[in-house]
């Protein structure tokens, strides 16, 4: 398992167990139901949420923030695109429970995931974000992303055509990567 821990909120940070596909649905579902940040229409199953978990068993890492038992907040990273050249891109996402925003859940989920992401051979991680959205743009641009492009009204949710920005951060600059190597275990 992944550790890190806080020492004033006892959060642990560790690898998303067949156990927490519940907790996630559920902090993921507010995002589908009321909001444009997800172009999901109904809110993905506890059921759906470990199929996609087990998707990406041994090759992307899912976290979750959690403090007494109690998921706070989730991160995870999947294939940006399917062709053997893209293998050492990622994208990630990280979601955090309405009640805990402003903690540093969400930015202590993604350092661990872009050192799991460093450790695994990874070099460039993407994350695309609806627009009009300043509080997650901010966030990213903290965490060391830069924006890359727009996907002008690419999506359509709630009666309106929205865009996508991306951004990118840069993991590691090898100048010849091995293939990124797989997790093992429960990741």
């Amino acid at each position: 398992m992944y550790g890190l821990s806080d020492e004033y909120t006892r959060s642990v940070i560790r690898a998303a167990q067949i156990a927490d596909a519940p907790a996630i649905a559920a902090i993921y579902a507010p995002y589908v139901r009321d909001t444009t940040i997800s172009f999901e229409s109904a809110p993905p199953t506890a059921d759906e949420i470990l199929a996609r978990m087990q998707s990406t068993r041994g090759r992307y890492p899912w976290l979750v923030d959690e403090v007494d038992g109690a998921v706070r907040g989730y991160a995870y990273a999947s294939a940006h695109r399917g062709r053997e050249a893209y293998q050492w891109c990622a994208e990630v996402s990280v979601y955090v429970g309405d009640r805990h925003h402003r903690q540093g859940i969400a930015r202590g989920l993604y350092d661990r995931l872009f050192e799991i992401l460093r450790e695994l051979g990874y070099v460039n991680a993407y994350a695309g974000i609806t627009q009009p959205n300043p509080a997650s743009v901010a966030f990213h641009e903290r965490m060391g992303f830069a924006p890359i492009g727009v996907y002008r009204r690419i999506g359509f949710k709630f009666d309106a055509w929205h865009d996508v920005g991306w951004w990118s951060l840069r993991l590691q600059d090898p100048e010849k990567p091995a293939p990124p190597r797989g997790l093992g275990g429960d990741a």
